[in-house]
């Protein structure tokens, strides 16, 4: 019978049994939650640190919020860096190496942010020491995409790649949810002076204890790597240890030997990236700046809309699996294409329009959302995957997902706020085209 998976097959150095699929699933998705919750702090508490970081003495008060979005956007910036560098130690050294790395980068940017000093006390000092705990982070969440979608999609049986892809954004939703969830109940109890006294740093402080319990929990995982795994166990002997090393993939040749599958990856994200930044990060804050939506009201529709979108992933993954790839990447674009601009529009004041809003364009992001992971990693072969993925998605997220929150506050106080919604659809048409030419590979055997 023909082998079905590294893993399954796989033994313990001591000669203790593996991991199941399941507890493979479990390390790599908890993680990446924590990773996750880490990152999306920012983005909820934005609106309650930006006078304390960032000066405001320029008479208009969406200054700060954009000073504090465009830091936003520049984590972003770092993570094309973090998918090159951290998808070539996954490539090299293995997938867990890489994991293990990227969760210690996120837990150290949590923490700088938690201790951030106020402009008041330090002046430029506290921009700055924002500025750099969002590189380490956006150093981490860039290779944390690379490794843990070449993790989970290797990690997958027969006929399963969509599922368990479906779980990179069940874990980056819960992430989402103890984030955004931490925060409504900070909003809750504190006053909205106190949240931005102190109140918005707790969320970092627990980012970072969590960020070791992330550590211990990857401890478990296993190497899906058979090239890694093997290097791991041969001897130590000089010539084949140089050998090994040669046989290693270069940093850029991903992009060298394979340019038409990493300009392929830019064109699968470009849309997705933009919808989902917008309907799951910004939505909220756009609710709050262009329909005076309540700041702790909007905190707990976006907490209920993440716990509806983290139930729809594996369902669209398996229906991947049995349907294809093709005809959700197809809905979704096409979807957005269309109902974006009428769905923005229809944002009011009222807790019901929000709610009802953010909810059916959950429904249509699960069509890219529960199966990016399962594309991308198809795309490439094992030897370069987790780079190959890394760098041109991380590039592509940064140019249109990182941007999106200030782009959007950006034409607000232009005064053309109905052009967002138009941006949203455009992008998500390109998307639709590139779709279009992609072949199905929900059936194909994966690369190893």
């Amino acid at each position: 019978m023909p082998s079905t998976g590294f893993i399954a097959e796989d033994r313990a150095p001591d000669g203790a049994r593996p991991p199941t699929r399941t507890r493979q699933l479990a390390a790599a998705s908890i993680g990446n939650a924590v990773e996750w919750y880490d990152w999306y702090a920012y983005s909820f508490l934005a609106v309650y640190f930006a006078e304390q970081v960032f000066p405001n003495d320029t008479g208009n008060s969406l200054v700060p919020l954009l000073s504090t979005f465009a830091v936003f956007a520049v984590g972003f910036f770092m993570r094309p860096v973090g998918g090159l560098l951290m998808g070539a130690v996954a490539d090299r050294r293995g997938r867990r190496a890489a994991l293990t790395l990227t969760i210690l980068l996120m837990g150290a940017g949590s923490l700088l942010v938690a201790l951030t000093p106020t402009y008041a006390a330090t002046g430029v000092l506290a921009p700055l020491v924002l500025v750099v705990a969002r590189l380490v982070q956006g150093l981490s969440v860039g290779g944390e995409f690379a490794a843990s979608t070449t993790f989970l999609v290797e990690s997958a049986g027969p006929g399963r790649r969509g599922l368990f892809a479906s779980f990179q954004y069940v874990s980056t939703t819960i992430g989402q949810l103890l984030s955004s969830g931490t925060a409504a109940l900070l909003a809750a109890l504190l006053t909205e002076r106190q949240m931005g006294q102190w109140g918005w740093r707790v969320p970092f402080l627990i980012g970072a204890l969590l960020s070791l319990l992330g550590l211990w929990i990857r401890r478990g995982a296993r190497e899906t790597l058979p090239q890694a795994l093997r290097s791991s166990s041969d001897s130590s002997d000089s010539s084949d240890a140089g050998q090994r090393a040669a046989d290693r993939p270069g940093l850029f040749e991903a992009l060298r030997r394979h340019p038409r599958q990493s300009l392929l990856i830019c064109g699968i994200t470009a849309g997705g990236t933009l919808a989902y930044y917008t309907w799951t990060t910004y939505l909220p804050t756009y609710a709050q700046v262009n329909a005076g939506f309540d700041k702790g009201d909007a905190l707990t529709v976006g907490t209920l809309s993440l716990a509806f979108f983290a139930l729809l992933q594996p369902l669209g993954g398996l229906l991947s699996d049995r349907i294809g790839r093709k005809p959700l990447l197809l809905g979704f674009s096409l979807g957005f294409a269309v109902l974006a601009v009428p769905l923005l529009h229809l944002v009011t004041d009222a807790f019901l329009s929000l709610l009802l809003v953010q909810c059916a364009g959950m429904v249509l992001l699960t069509g890219y959302t529960a199966i990016a992971a399962a594309v991308n990693a198809e795309v490439f072969p094992a030897r370069v995957r987790a780079a190959g993925i890394g760098f041109p998605y991380s590039l592509t997220v940064a140019l249109f997902g990182g941007t999106a929150p200030y782009i959007g506050t950006w034409f607000q106080q232009a005064g053309h706020a109905g052009l967002f919604p138009w941006y949203v659809a455009a992008l998500c048409l390109v998307s639709f085209l590139v779709y279009l030419t992609l072949p199905e590979t929900a059936h194909q055997q994966l690369d190893r």
